[in-house]
This record gives C-alpha cells, sequence and structure tokens, in this order.
C-alpha cells in the first residue's frame, strides 16, 4: 500500500473520530460491549479488556500511527476482513476485535501467547515462527498483556469464560 493512502486513511480516520463529542456513556457502553461478545464467542473477558487497555486506554476512537483505530485498534485491512465499516463505533470495533481473538484462538489452538502476538504482530509471522520470532516489541506487548490479564483474572475471577484457554506466559 502507498504511504500517501495511508496517511489518507489516518487523516479520514482521524477527521472522523474528531467529529464525536466525547459520550460519558462510552466507558459503560464498551464494558458492556466487550463481556457480551467475549461470552458469545466464547474469548475470556479478561483477555478483551487488558487489550482494550493497552491497545488504547479505553479511548473510543484513538488513532495510532500506523493507522489502527479504535478501542481494539483495527487496522483498515483486519477491518475490512471482518466486516467492521466504522472503526470508531463501539459496538463495531469490539464486535470485530473479539471475533478476530476468537479466530486467532482456534488458529493457535487456545495458546493466549501466540494469540496475543498475533494481535499485535499479524497471524502470518507469529504462524510461521511460533514462539521462535524474537522482536522484542512483540515480548513485550504480550508480557504487558499478561500482566493486565492476570490483574483483572484477580480482581474478578469471572472474566475468564473459557477452560481450555492457556495462560498468556
Amino acid at each position: 500500500m502507498k504511504p500517501v493512502l495511508i496517511f489518507a486513511q489516518v487523516l479520514s480516520a482521524i477527521s472522523i473520530c474528531w467529529a464525536q463529542s466525547p459520550n460519558p456513556q462510552a466507558r459503560v457502553d464498551a464494558e458492556y460491549y466487550v463481556a457480551s461478545y467475549a461470552h458469545y464467542y466464547k474469548v475470556p473477558v479478561a483477555l478483551v479488556r487488558a487489550i482494550v487497555e493497552r491497545e488504547s486506554n479505553w479511548e473510543p476512537c484513538v488513532v495510532s500511527p500506523k493507522g489502527a483505530v479504535g478501542l481494539m485498534q483495527l487496522m483498515p485491512v483486519t477491518a475490512r476482513r471482518l466486516g467492521v465499516r466504522d472503526r470508531c463505533n463501539l459496538e463495531q470495533n469490539i464486535s470485530g476485535g473479539v471475533r478476530y481473538l476468537a479466530w486467532l484462538m482456534r488458529l493457535f489452538h487456545n495458546d493466549l501467547r501466540l494469540v496475543v502476538a498475533a494481535y499485535y504482530a499479524g497471524e502470518d509471522v507469529i504462524g510461521r515462527r511460533t514462539l521462535a520470532y524474537r522482536n522484542p516489541d512483540v515480548f513485550t506487548y504480550v508480557a504487558r498483556i499478561r500482566t493486565a490479564y492476570l490483574r483483572e483474572t484477580r480482581v474478578n475471577p469471572r472474566t475468564t469464560n473459557t477452560s481450555s484457554e492457556r495462560d498468556v506466559r
């Protein structure tokens, strides 16, 4: 993809996000969608919460320098693949992000270390190299998600809603 096109997509996403006024109900709505979609797709709520916390700090329409948008920081290609039309829409963003996590969990046989690494770096890279992938940014990301995940499960043990996932280690 050409840099000009990526830049245009980022500018477009930023302008859409700025047009939306802050909504005090947004966090409550986001929490509802996180729990609902996590339970529906059988993804640990604690994992989704940890990713949202790390990716966007619960800001509904944050845009990354690489062009990822929304609570779950969906890239344009991933969003299109998941049928997400508006990455700033709370429900669409969370639904797409959780569906992506569920798909990654099936792909990586519920190994949450690989799921989280693939969420960050892409499933192709992690799929080819699994834990042999030695990018320090990926290890840092997985470690931070693990910390948030474990903190969430200690605070609210019911946020792990699947019995088959392997711990993020």
